[in-house]
């Protein structure tokens, strides 16, 4: 799947989820996604507690979340 399908798998919808960024046609923020995976969480322990997730929906968090990354570049003091 390309970085484009992939990203088509995310929807913005201001009547779903205060308009946050969710997984298309669920009610799942992406950030929801992404602490799960700061957590440690695998793709498939995402899955077992969101079956209605696919892995390609996994890997279109972490694409939407790089493009967000590149689109910003922050200066953090180390």
């Amino acid at each position: 799947m390309t970085r484009i399908e992939l990203l088509h798998r995310i929807s913005l919808d201001d009547a779903v989820c205060g308009g946050r960024p969710c997984i298309r046609d669920t009610r799942i923020p992406i950030a929801v996604v992404l602490d799960g995976m700061a957590e440690g969480l695998t793709v498939d322990q995402i899955i077992d507690h969101y079956p209605q997730l696919a892995v390609e929906d996994v890997r279109a968090v972490l694409a939407y979340a790089g493009t967000l990354a590149q689109e910003n570049t922050w200066k953090l003091a180390v």
